[in-house]
């Protein structure tokens, strides 16, 4: 990989500044919040304390906190003006409910008195008001839908920024803390998150104003009951209208007592299907590797545990949606039948028209509709609720992230890119672990311009931890790492990255493919060894596995003479060659510029006869250390004779051991 000293751009086309706008400078305080609640947490669990409740009504804050500055001055300055253009389509959409209730009392008085030419004019106004109703639907379907893709894309693009800044999409893999499949929560979990907000706020707006509405309609037509039976007086004025909200009184209380477990049921759902994604995208990835070891009966187990886990966890969603069905089919039918049966004396004794009764059956239909709306979307609700707090716990881990890049109570490596003098200088550097525990400790070393040094140490001493720490995407211990200003630096990995295209692509990055010739990836695939790739340079296919892993090391070399970096860091990056290859390599390299530095990770010694220096690391309590720092003498007429003398003690090192 390359590092390179500018600011990344935005991903968004067109509005370079987007980035810095939604890290800008709330997220501080958001990451301040996120401490002060894990140590309030570290606090009750040390008393004994369940702290289940209280984080899952933080991680709806958490997601609140962030996801409202759509709306805020990290935002859209068009979000407000789609929020306000739905409102208006809503209130219209209400009047046209509104319009259609006076229709429905006038058709059918008039069929109750037989006036044919009424009922030929309110036919012909109905499909004026249909067509109105149906206009604004679908113009409120747009506007929704829009607020929804809008937001979508502005959290995913920040959550996005904050993921790939500094290395965090790698680290998250290093620490501790509930963000797993932190694709599966960018990718669904976000679209889930900002569909439904949308869609609940529109329904509730939609709900008040219907009931608002359709409650005065109810209360005027159907006015009191007044009724005497067997002696006694009755009198209830707006006898509709309290009828309604019993009614939904009652239907709502039996939803919430029903589903009551349907949050935590779909959040079981949400996580048991991101963890069958990630164990399938994990058998891909490693196919060849299970494939040539035949580990298929052991990863089909895996995926069998993986599948059992999702269908008990929708055996679960099964149940309580089955009882929610209970409740919303028995309430959609009652809804419709019971205004009649009340408005049904009134109608008898001569007091209501048939139109009447019929307005008061669509307005009571409606007002019931609007105070269950919580019967009709609550299974939705929990799963906005469980979506909404698996991408807050992504934030949260993010927070941790960000607060030990500041330094905030966490051991930080400085990592500067104006260094004067040395290459590299490593100063009182120690590495850790998250928690604290060293891996390497008290490290000072200068590496100079043009130097060729060799790190090496047994498995395990933290070589590959350091080289991290170096690229800035190990961020814990003490110390400063200095690179020298203006230096490009290129870091090779033993697994060379493989992206998605053709072999320029490939070759070339991280820069895009265009930026260097056909000629010059031709040449450079010459140098390294890969004549029968270059008719293929512009051909699309899925090289990560296709190419064997020594062809994979071969082009990142080829990077190296594309890229023509200042230092260059190496981390078994020939691990996967054989030994006439890799001597090939690594002679082509010592050729380079004298200016150019060369600092190899490897465990193969007769990698010394290219290298100047050899610093050896090795394991102590308390972190490893370097324990020795040893000039080589580079004798070119005896270079070959080194390598083979190298070979041979290592072959018999090899056989002593067997």
């Amino acid at each position: 990989m390359t590092k390179d000293l500018k600011r990344p751009e935005s991903s968004v086309p067109g509005e370079p500044q987007d980035a810095e706008k939604r890290l800008e400078p709330d997220a501080h305080s958001e990451t301040a919040k996120s401490e002060d609640f894990e140590n309030e947490m570290r606090a009750l669990e040390e008393s004994g304390e369940d702290t289940q409740e209280l984080r899952r009504q933080y991680l709806l804050r958490r997601f609140w906190q962030t996801a409202s500055g759509f709306w805020g001055k990290r935002g859209l300055r068009v979000a407000w003006i789609l929020s306000g253009i739905l409102l208006l389509i809503v209130v219209l959409n209400i009047g046209a409910s509104y319009a259609m209730n006076l229709w429905n009392r006038a058709i059918f008085d008039a069929l109750e008195r037989k006036e044919s030419n009424t009922v030929f004019l309110l036919s012909m106004i109905y499909f004026a008001i249909l067509a109105a109703s149906v206009i604004l639907s679908v113009a409120q379907v747009y506007a929704r839908m829009t607020i929804q893709r809008r937001w979508r894309k502005w959290l995913t693009d920040n959550l996005v920024d904050r993921w790939l800044m500094s290395g965090r999409y790698y680290q998250l893999n290093l620490v501790s803390g509930d963000h797993q499949n932190p694709e599966y929560r960018i990718a669904d979990d976000v679209r889930i998150a900002t569909e439904a907000p949308v869609d609940f706020v529109t329904g509730v707006t939609t709900a008040f104003l219907s009931a608002a509405t359709f409650v005065v309609v109810l209360w005027t037509i159907g006015g009191a009951f007044d009724v005497t039976v067997a002696g006694v007086h009755i009198y209830v004025p707006g006898f509709l209208v309290i009828a309604a909200v019993v009614y939904a009184l009652v239907a709502s209380g039996s939803m919430m007592l029903i589903g009551r477990r349907f949050v935590t049921v779909s959040e079981g759902k949400n996580q048991s299907e991101a963890e069958l994604r990630y164990v399938l995208t994990r058998l891909r990835e490693n196919g060849e590797s299970i494939a040539l070891i035949q580990g298929e009966e052991e990863e089909r187990a895996g995926v069998e545990r993986s599948l059992s886990k999702v269908l008990l966890s929708w055996r679960d969603i099964a149940f309580q949606n089955m009882k929610t069905t209970i409740v919303s089919q028995t309430s959609s039918y009652i809804a419709y039948v019971l205004p009649i049966l009340l408005c049904a004396p009134k109608f008898l004794d001569g007091t209501m028209s048939l139109g009447q009764v019929m307005q008061a059956a669509s307005a009571f239909t409606i007002v019931q509709g609007a105070f269950n709306w919580l019967v009709d979307n609550y299974p939705r609700l929990a799963d906005w609720t469980a979506s909404a707090r698996r991408v807050a716990s992504l934030m949260v881990s993010l927070d941790a992230l960000e607060r030990a890049e500041h330094g905030d109570g966490v051991g930080r490596i400085t990592l500067s890119h104006d260094g004067e003098g040395a290459a590299i200088r490593l100063r009182d550097l120690s590495v850790t672990l998250d928690d604290g525990t060293a891996v390497v400790d008290d490290t000072d070393v200068a590496i100079m311009p043009g130097e060729r040094v060799l790190v090496a140490g047994e498995s395990g001493t933290g070589k590959s931890t350091l080289v991290r720490a170096i690229a800035g995407l190990w961020p814990w211990g003490e110390g400063r790492i200095e690179v020298q200003k203006g230096a490009k630096l290129m870091l090779l990995p033993q697994r060379p990255y493989i992206p998605i295209g053709t072999l320029r692509r490939a070759a070339t990055y991280p820069d895009a493919a265009e930026s260097r010739s056909l000629g010059e990836v031709a040449e450079a695939f010459r140098r390294v060894g890969l004549e029968h790739l270059i008719d293929r340079i512009d051909d699309e296919a899925p090289w990560d596995q296709t190419l064997s892993g020594g062809e994979k090391q071969r082009l990142a070399f080829a990077r190296i003479f594309l890229q023509d970096p200042d230092i260059i860091v190496l981390d078994e990056a020939t691990a996967a060659l054989d030994p006439q290859s890799q001597d090939k390599l690594m002679e082509l390299l010592s050729k380079e510029p004298e200016h150019t530095t060369c600092v190899s990770v490897a465990h193969r010694p007769e990698l010394e006869a290219f290298h100047s220096r050899k610093i050896v690391l090795e394991r102590r309590r308390g972190g490893a250390k370097f324990v020795s720092d040893i000039n080589l003498i580079r004798k070119p007429g005896r270079m070959g004779l080194l390598r083979r003398f190298l070979r041979k003690r290592a072959a018999r090192r090899q056989a002593a051991k067997r």
